[in-house]
């Protein structure tokens, strides 16, 4: 008996080793090797259907809602240079804000990714919403589920073979349009999206012509090219191989139960199997055949995988048939499996999902807090302080940016001496800003010499909208002579 459980052992690391230098869609001789998932179905593809069709929803409404500023919520048109997040808009001068966002991203990602694996891919990436939430049902619809979908590609070209192919590819095509058209109102706006339908393609040539290569991509990654863009083009699986760890969580096989003592073994009605010492799997295959990324979750986490829990959802229901528990296929960790202990929340999990929130608490506080109306005050260079009368006199250049998308009419204030005098070089201190305006000029700022205290006086520049109200603050330095 200790050799027969030797030999299974042996079998199945050998088994697992061979899987790690090959990809599930593709054959030894590197031909391509088309995946034919069974529909799932079940309790997590349910769940998974209700987050997908939100986000849909999400994507497709959003440009389209204005908020009570004038602006949507979502806008990066990067030819003009304009961006909007969150309905705030950015400019070149809020470059930092980009960069403390990049760098929140990357730490969010890795973070996230060392204690939840892959849940990103499997319930948020567009590409698996699209294909497993749009595109494949689509695909079941019309030319029916996994056998019929393998029968009809062997058959030949007949009427009814290229009457379902044609059907399918055309409405492809359509989605794939309405898609490039609903990203293409992130980058000009919802307006300028619906101006273009009314003044049709000829007069907006250039915009059509890159309409339909982005119609193209997505429908050649739609139609054709899949789950491939899981498993060869995008990096955040690579980036899983050394961001995951024992304790991080993944759609699992727990080998300990499904293996037993001499392994898999088919089912038998009436047997004993914990006696027999075979494992709970009973090698139906499901797990295997409802993968979208053609694999066997069996061979433990692997680069296809995008714990998308299909294999869950196959493997619960084949259990239930055989009254045997569910769960041999779950969401859990390496060390779960290993010590047979069920996924728990732990101070890990906590720890990591504290740093995340905080993460975004600051990036969201540097959003919010950025003013509407940015200034910044420089002293006029080679310029020295100068005496007129009871006052010291120093020459400023400022530069304001509106940030807004309403005109804004300003005056600039000292607000830490209070008998100072702004005199604007152009004659007036109100200043109007319009939208997106950067305006720059320069002005004298006269303290009275009795409210000097240092050589480098602190003080305080503010920026006033026509209301009174403080828009934004600026603190430099006033030169005056020297003093003990």
């Amino acid at each position: 008996m200790s050799n027969i459980k030797d030999s299974k052992e042996k079998d199945f690391h050998q088994m697992d080793e061979s899987v790690r230098s090959t990809i599930g869609t593709m054959e030894k001789s590197g031909k391509r090797k088309w995946v034919y998932p069974k529909k799932p179905s079940g309790k997590f593809t349910n769940r998974r259907k209700i987050v997908a069709y939100i986000l849909l929803t999400f994507l497709v409404v959003t440009p389209f809602v204005k908020l009570p500023n004038g602006n949507p919520l979502f806008k990066f048109d990067i030819l003009s240079r304009e961006f909007i997040l969150f309905g705030f808009p950015f400019f070149t001068s809020d470059f930092f804000l980009l960069a403390i966002g990049m760098i929140t991203s990357i730490i969010f990602i890795v973070l996230f990714t060392m204690v939840y694996g892959r849940l990103f891919c499997g319930w948020v990436c567009p590409q698996t919403i699209f294909l497993e939430m749009v595109f494949r049902p689509i695909e079941y619809l019309i030319e029916g589920d996994r056998p019929k979908q393998i029968r009809l590609d062997k058959q030949k070209w007949d009427e009814e073979k290229i009457r379902k192919k044609l059907m399918k590819w055309t409405i492809y095509a359509i989605l794939s349009f309405l898609i490039a058209n609903v990203f293409l109102s992130y980058i000009i706006g919802a307006d300028a999206l619906l101006n273009l339908v009314k003044e049709g393609p000829i007069e907006h040539a250039s915009t059509f012509i890159g309409l339909v290569i982005f119609t193209s991509l997505f429908y050649f990654v739609f139609t054709w090219f899949r789950e491939q863009a899981c498993t060869l083009v995008c990096p955040y699986g690579r980036l899983q191989g050394v961001l995951i760890d024992s304790h991080t969580i993944n759609v699992a096989y727990d080998y300990r139960r499904g293996e037993g003592r001499i392994g898999r073994a088919k089912f038998r009605k009436n047997e004993d199997r914990k006696a027999a010492g075979k494992g709970d799997c009973i090698d139906c295959g499901q797990c295997v055949v409802v993968c979208p990324t053609g694999i066997d979750i069996r061979n433990g986490i692997q680069l296809e995988c995008v714990n998308c829990t299909a294999c869950i959802d196959a493997c619960d229901e084949v259990m239930e048939k055989v009254n045997l528990p569910t769960g041999l296929i779950r969401y859990a960790s390496e060390d779960n499996i290993k010590k047979g202990e069920p996924f728990h929340f732990n101070k890990r999990m906590m720890a990591y999902t504290v740093a995340l929130i905080a993460l975004l608490g600051v990036m969201t506080t540097f959003v919010i807090n950025r003013p509407m109306v940015e200034s910044k005050y420089l002293k006029v260079v080679g310029s020295d302080y100068v005496e007129e009368g009871q006052y010291y006199v120093n020459q400023f250049e400022y530069t304001l940016t509106n940030k807004t998308n309403n005109t804004q009419e300003v005056k600039i204030k000292l607000l830490s001496h209070d008998q100072s005098v702004v005199e604007m070089y152009q004659g007036t201190n109100h200043i109007q800003l319009e939208k997106g305006a950067i305006v720059q000029g320069k002005f004298k700022l006269k303290i009275p010499k009795k409210e000097v205290s240092s050589y480098k006086e602190r003080i305080i520049i503010g920026l006033v909208n026509d209301k009174g109200e403080v828009v934004d603050k600026y603190k430099t330095s006033f030169s005056s002579p020297f003093k003990y």
